[in-house]
């Protein structure tokens, strides 16, 4: 005999040991909770089936009385009681199965026991055809409530408890035991059966809720790793410009000292490793991008580029008036990258969810900032249904969110839709003022 035989057979044995205990608390331990009526894959009749199984349960119990009854018409106090408790466990394994299942198996034993010498050899023995039915309805809620292994558990011993009352008689009978137990195993199957597919239907929407979730995330980080990628490319643009304006002013000044130079010198090495740690970290975003080498170094749009979006939005069939009030000026890189995004956005939606109507692209300069205000009636037809998750208006928002702007979108009255982006702009003095207070 070797070692892993030997082993094998002291984990049969422990095993075997703790079957009884891990059977009992199989079977004393609470079952599942009952679903909230609104919760998925528990039906909203639950009310109406409840009714339907007392109805059910009524008609089963008087039936159960009948055949329980002894041909002489006496006993029926004694046979009474034990039928209407038989009837009231299999209403109450509604609410307490493990409970319902213990008390239906013990009257089922204590009526064959009281009732066995009363019983002609015609009647079926140990399950008359209600009391059948009575035990396979109490199995079958216990088995939607529980776990498999203890509904398998249940049935053993209630299959071992029918098999005992049929060798302990004192006269011979019709049994029913191998008629029976297909009908009780199947009751437990099919209950088994549902509450897996209810279960699995709650890992579905739980699953489902948990994958909107990752997706609208994912979602936020791409459209934040596309902000990135731009305002890398605005700030590395300034960050060069300065460090070439550094290098050229010396030559642009006659006999220039050299404290000027130095200084000058200085803004330039600072603007070269400023950048050059800007590209290291922010360097790894452009790697991840699967454009051309040609488009990633494209300059950025900024708002003169907009009578050339409109007119690509115009040539696609969508009807665009533009509106610019208050004196047009240079903004920071940030803002006129922002609003430009916005607006392509928001043309971009119209076409795609109101194909037809006519919008109206507004561009306000105030004092102390920019807003842009974009407009569209209702659709002529509706629009195709979208196959993908859109990163629109979550763009829009964290792009008006990092200039610290206010963004408004919703339905207009006349069934079409209004986006309103307020991108302030810091005043030149402030901006000054911050300078001179930076050590």
């Amino acid at each position: 005999m070797t070692w892993k035989s030997v082993e094998g057979k002291g984990r049969w044995k422990a095993a075997l040991r703790r079957a009884p205990r891990v059977l009992f608390e199989d079977l004393t331990k609470p079952a599942d909770p009952l679903p909230d009526m609104g919760q998925p894959g528990w039906p909203l009749w639950r009310p109406v089936f409840a009714m339907l199984l007392v109805i059910y349960t009524a008609f089963l119990t008087v039936f159960h009385l009948n055949e329980m009854s002894p041909v002489d018409g006496g006993g029926f106090p004694k046979y009474g009681l034990l039928g209407i408790a038989h009837g009231a466990a299999l209403v109450a394994a509604m609410f307490r199965p493990v409970s319902a299942w213990w008390v239906s198996t013990v009257l089922m034993v204590v009526t064959v026991l009281l009732n066995e010498p009363d019983m002609s050899g015609d009647q079926l023995f140990p399950w008359s055809i209600s009391g059948l039915a009575l035990q396979c309805g109490v199995l079958f809620l216990l088995a939607l409530r529980v776990p498999p292994r203890r509904a398998a558990g249940a049935l053993v011993i209630t299959l071992l408890a029918g098999l005992a009352c049929a060798l302990f008689t004192t006269t011979p009978h019709n049994y029913d035991i191998d008629r029976s137990a297909p009908v009780l195993i199947a009751a437990v199957v099919l209950g088994a059966a549902l509450r897996g597919l209810r279960v699995a239907r709650t890992q579905l929407v739980v699953q489902e809720e948990l994958t909107a979730g990752e997706r609208a995330r994912r979602t936020l980080l791409e459209e934040r790793n596309r902000i990135a990628r731009e305002l890398h490319d605005v700030v590395a643009h300034h960050m060069s410009v300065i460090s070439i304006q550094a290098q050229v002013a010396p030559h642009l000044v006659e006999n220039p000292s050299d404290e000027l130079r130095e200084n000058l010198a200085g803004i330039r090495q600072n603007a070269v490793e400023a950048l050059t740690e800007l590209r290291h970290v922010l360097g790894v975003l452009r790697s991840e991008d699967a454009l051309s080498q040609g488009v990633r170094h494209t300059p950025q749009p900024t708002l003169e580029r907009l009578d050339e979006l409109v007119a690509n939005v115009r040539g696609a069939g969508l009807t665009v008036t533009t509106v610019t009030t208050g004196a047009p000026r240079a903004l920071p890189p940030g803002v006129e990258l922002s609003a430009f995004r916005i607006v392509q956005e928001a043309l971009s939606n119209a076409m795609r969810h109101a194909p037809g109507s006519q919008v109206r692209v507004e561009t306000a300069y105030g004092a102390t900032g920019l807003t842009v205000r974009i407009t569209n009636n209702a659709p002529d037809a509706p629009a195709a249904p979208s196959q993908s998750m859109g990163h629109g208006l979550l763009g829009m928002r964290e792009r008006t969110a990092m200039l610290g702007g206010e963004l408004a979108t919703g339905a207009t009255p006349d069934g079409g839709y209004e986006v309103t982006a307020i991108l302030p702009v810091r005043p030149p003095a402030l901006a000054t003022e911050s300078a001179e207070d930076t050590p």
